[in-house]
């Protein structure tokens, strides 16, 4: 009984955050089967999606470099392009282990049941498709041993003039197992780390949010962090 009372609860602040003013994202449906990742996001089904181009630096006063998100999805995958301006792409390669990914310039996709952050999932993908996937729980407990399903996760990427291509599928399937789907309703973050120089282990990161968290300090690891996606 005491777990359900709590599941409605959570269920009930889901709902008052979303009504409550936070940013909304809406993703365009199209048939299935009808998108192919390639790693470019040249594929002409995104063309039907809506582009969100509003991100920023919320903790430094200069305007941050361009980015793009896109998402469609066709009832088994939702599809993600992020388009990233970046006239210098560092990529940290040693080990070519997954936490080397945390020293580099990438682009991030946080995905959680409800704002309690208990658990959230997170997707760190650099301009080499290398992916720092990992489980946590508020507040900043990492547990980088997880790892997405198998088969339910693929990334493609291209490096290009202006910067670099992020194009990712992630199923439904696994959306909904990991509890993230809710009524065609996702809480998610999206955000860009952007490193301005050195190949070192010691990253000179700058952080870039579509939305702006409540934080004096950079922190992605909190509810106002994030906005919500509507599946259509």
């Amino acid at each position: 009984m005491k777990l359900s009372r709590f599941i409605i609860l959570l269920t009930a602040l889901f709902l008052f955050y979303l009504h409550a003013g936070a940013q909304t994202y809406t993703v365009k449906k199209i048939p299935k089967g009808g998108l192919q990742i390639t790693g470019r996001g040249d594929h002409t089904s995104w063309k039907n999606a809506n582009v969100l181009t509003n991100f920023s630096y919320p903790w430094e006063k200069e305007q941050a470099p361009a980015t793009s998100f896109s998402a469609l999805w066709d009832g088994s995958w939702l599809y993600c392009l992020f388009q990233v301006h970046d006239d210098s792409v560092i990529t940290l390669v040693n080990k070519n282990d997954k936490l080397e990914v945390g020293a580099s310039d990438r682009v991030e996709i946080f995905l959680s049941p409800d704002t309690s952050l208990s658990p959230y999932y997170c997707l760190e993908m650099d301009a080499t498709g290398r992916v720092l996937d990992y489980r946590a729980s508020y507040y900043r407990k990492m547990d980088y041993s997880w790892k997405w399903p198998n088969d339910q996760f693929i990334i493609k990427t291209a490096k290009n003039k202006s910067g670099y291509v992020v194009e990712i599928a992630i199923s439904i399937q696994s959306l909904n197992d990991l509890g993230l789907l809710k009524n065609n309703r996702l809480l998610a973050g999206l955000f860009r780390a952007e490193r301005k120089s050195g190949r070192e282990a010691r990253a000179n990161l700058h952080w870039i949010s579509w939305v702006k968290p409540n934080a004096a300090k950079p922190d992605f690891h909190i509810p106002s962090a994030f906005g919500v996606f509507i599946l259509e």
